[in-house]
């Protein structure tokens, strides 16, 4: 009995800080209808600021506390004021989700240059001896995390329903157009809500760091953590935030209990995607809800730029010249990172199919890539199949998890399709941690062999870069066919505008599926190469921050242009390795290039320079035009 109320209190306590940041989510939804998933990042950062004020330069903890939450609350209100505020005007609830997850990579990057990647820890306010209750063992900091919470929510209460502040907030939230004319200054509060949601996630931090250490990309587990909590409570819901923190919090401690703590996330991931099934606005959400519809907005659609003409079909030509010339020309070492990256284009290409043309949010990539990955690498080392026998059959695998996925998903929509897909992923991230005797568990599966046709191995870089560059053409070419085709066309409509595709006669339910299913093949093929490539296969390698990264390689390349987003996976993946001290900046600048991709190059880069061919075509054509008519003037 006394095991059973350890476990229960323990998750109560982790439940709290997992509460907290769902706050700051359900807060910033209400006002902006925007999840934020640089929440975490905050929590994080004001526990390593509360650390070097209290342990490097010894303020005294109120003190430090107050330093670290002042300068996380500035760092986030700057950062909001300069980007997530200008762009709420101007992109879609897709972009926003993108943007947040942008200014989560580039905190995360931020934390890394200035803290390294060792975890640090605070020391427990109230000393570190337990109380005991009734034969239970209690932490004295779990009072401190459980007092925080309830401030916390009493504050949120008595902001919402005894202030003129909260009452602005919440119109702003209701409808920011009346609230405009009421003379509310909406992008004002936008901000305020911004740094609130700062605010309470670096006190979170601060609490929970003396019992758990704390490293630089910790935000990603409190943004992961938080979002579920806001998602089983009900987006926007203050209550369900809190509640379904607590829940969750209390089912990955009985899971680790009583099942495995291996499995503890994969459980309550599960929990998580049977609420969104069951009910998608949440377990205690009442009421209507607002329509969410993440591409749905024309108001927010943003144009695609493309080359087309003889103009595409020359560039097409001197890429596939580069292609097969690059080998010839370049050092051994950057070989294999074009190998790299000729893999990853494989699996980007089929999350342009998603999200650039059919408009779909899909953050499991990087699960698709490790089924492929491990079906492939277990059935050639454990079972002795031929690789491309492997191959084959992980395709069909990731295709069949892809159509169970879609069809059970089918109902949602907006943001609860990227919550479906993101925890979608993240079960697989915990199978492929926690299956020891299958996939090796945390230390990956060795021992997979190269790829081999017949008789011939792909054993080199030099024979592997052939075969990627390959399928690269062969796909690209298949791809732009069928996109110029009726069912490129209907992706689009679906994309500019699901209702009105539906209403012109478009069977929306089958084109979803498609897109769906061609993007799960295609980063299932490239899990495959890139299991066979390094002849071994990690989590981290496929895990979910790949999918994130795999969602930025297209973003900033250009989304439905099919090639644009090579440019984003070789920017990505080739610059850190050509010069090296770059390296501990990767991770800062992934989010910063998302973020200023957004801001400045929202058609990417591959869009930003076919305008400006378009641009000096149309005024070389015009120059032409010109002349000629003053030539005729002369003959006249």
């Amino acid at each position: 009995m006394n095991q059973a109320a350890q476990i229960i209190i323990g998750g109560l306590l982790e439940g709290s800080v997992f509460a907290v940041v769902g706050l700051g989510f359900a807060l910033v939804f209400r006002v902006t209808d925007v999840i934020n998933l640089s929440q975490g990042a905050f929590c994080v950062l004001g526990a390593l600021s509360a650390y070097t004020f209290e342990e490097t330069l010894r303020w005294p903890v109120p003190l430090a506390i107050a330093g670290a939450v002042l300068v996380t609350v500035a760092y986030a209100t700057a950062l909001g004021a300069v980007t997530f505020v200008p762009a709420l005007s101007r992109l879609s609830h897709s972009s926003m989700l993108m943007l947040t997850a942008g200014i989560l990579t580039l905190t995360t990057g931020g934390m890394l240059v200035l803290w390294g990647g060792d975890p640090y820890s605070l020391p427990p306010l109230s000393g570190e001896r337990p109380v005991e209750l009734w034969g239970i063992h209690i932490t004295t900091q779990g009072f401190w995390i459980a007092g925080t919470t309830l401030v916390i929510v009493l504050g949120f209460w008595f902001l919402f329903t005894r202030t003129i502040l909260g009452k602005a907030l919440q119109a702003c939230a209701e409808n920011p157009m009346a609230a405009r004319l009421m003379g509310i200054d909406v992008p004002r509060m936008a901000l305020l809500s911004f740094a609130l949601a700062a605010t309470i996630a670096s006190l979170g931090g601060i609490m929970i760091a003396p019992i758990a250490s704390l490293q630089f990309d910790s935000g990603n587990y409190f943004t992961i953590s938080g979002f579920i909590s806001v998602a089983l409570g009900g987006m926007g819901s203050f209550i369900g935030a809190v509640s379904g923190g607590l829940l969750l919090g209390t089912a990955e401690q009985v899971a680790a209990g009583y099942i495995s703590s291996l499995f503890s996330d994969a459980f309550a991931l599960a929990l998580l995607l049977a609420t969104l099934l069951w009910r998608p606005r949440g377990l205690f959400t009442l009421g209507r809800s607002r329509r969410i519809d993440v591409r749905d907005d024309v108001l927010f659609y943003q144009a695609i730029v493309r080359l087309n003409g003889r103009g595409a079909v020359l560039c097409g030509v001197a890429a596939v010249a580069v292609l097969m010339a690059l080998p010839l020309v370049v050092s051994d070492a950057l070989l294999g990172s074009l190998v790299i990256t000729g893999i990853l284009f494989i699996g980007v290409l089929g999350l342009d199919v998603l999200m650039g043309y059919a408009g779909q949010v899909g953050l499991c990539q990087g699960a698709f890539m490790a089924i492929g990955g491990y079906v492939a690498g277990i059935l050639s080392t454990t079972y002795g199949w031929p690789p491309l026998a492997g191959v084959l059959f992980a395709v069909l695998a990731a295709l069949l998890a892809a159509l169970v996925l879609a069809f059970a998903t089918l109902r949602l929509r907006g943001v609860y399709l990227a919550l479906g897909t993101l925890a979608f992923g993240l079960v697989i991230d915990s199978f492929d941690a926690g299956m020891m005797n299958v996939t090796g568990g945390p230390s990956g599966l060795v021992g997979i062999p190269p790829f081999r046709i017949g008789a011939f191995a792909f054993d080199s870089d030099r024979s592997m870069y052939y075969l990627v560059a390959g399928l690269i053409v062969v796909l690209v070419l298949a791809l732009l066919g069928g996109m110029r085709s009726g069912f490129g066309r209907a992706l689009m409509a679906i994309r500019t505008d699901q209702m009105a595709a539906g209403a012109l006669g478009i069977n929306v339910v089958r084109y979803k599926l498609a897109a769906f299913a061609i993007s799960a093949v295609l980063a299932a093929l490239a899990g495959s190469l890139y299991a066979f490539y390094f002849r071994f296969l990690s989590p981290e390698m496929v895990g979910t921050p790949r999918s994130f990264e795999m969602v930025t390689m297209l973003i900033i390349g250009g989304e439905g242009t099919l090639v644009g987003s090579l440019l984003g996976v070789a920017l990505l993946t080739l610059l850190p390795t050509m010069v090296q001290s770059l390296a501990l900046y990767k991770t800062f600048a992934e989010g910063l290039l998302l973020v200023l991709a957004f801001l400045c190059l929202p058609e990417g880069m591959f869009g930003g320079i076919a305008r400006l061919v378009s641009r000096a075509a149309v005024r070389r054509r015009g120059n032409r035009l010109m002349a000629e008519a003053g030539a005729g003037r002369e003959v006249q």
